[in-house]
């Protein structure tokens, strides 16, 4: 036992390492934004396709630096993002708007729109690269021309 430790003391404790396995750097994740969405028709691929009377919404990222030229935290962007009532419509389900009696003036929205919503309306999805909504088509409260001008 003694013998161990005095030859473990002897072993001089090296200053680099000879071998360093090299990591795979993963491809980065195209992220899902509605600016994203509008410039690579592909993403859409990703996405699932709202089904019945549902909508599809990606929900509005402010950015990360203000007017003021604040830099914002990474983690209270994501938090922003998430309790966020406006969002961009990806797309609609099939029966969306449909229903003559419930909807007599047409559809309320439609893809390409940016909407207001409940705060705590519609199903959670995360996908690779982002955060989506689906949303029932009576649960849009009312379009908006600039995500940024609602607070």
């Amino acid at each position: 036992m003694a013998s161990e430790q005095t030859e473990a003391k002897r072993t001089p404790i090296p200053d680099h390492v000879d071998k360093v396995r090299e990591i795979k750097k993963e491809e980065p994740v195209q992220e899902v934004t509605p600016e994203s969405v509008q410039e690579d028709e592909s993403l859409m691929e990703k996405l699932p396709e709202p089904t019945g009377y549902r909508i599809l919404i990606l929900p509005f990222t402010q950015k990360a630096v203000t007017k003021g030229g604040i830099h914002l935290a990474e983690s209270y962007v994501e938090k922003e993002r998430l309790g966020t009532n406006v969002g961009f419509v990806v797309s609609l389900g099939p029966d969306a708007y449909k229903d003559k009696n419930k909807f007599p003036n047409g559809a309320w929205c439609q893809a390409r729109d940016w909407v207001i919503f409940g705060r705590y309306a519609g199903a959670r999805i995360k996908i690779d690269g982002g955060d989506l909504r689906l949303l029932n088509d009576d649960e849009i409260l009312a379009v908006v021309n600039n995500p940024e001008d609602v607070e």
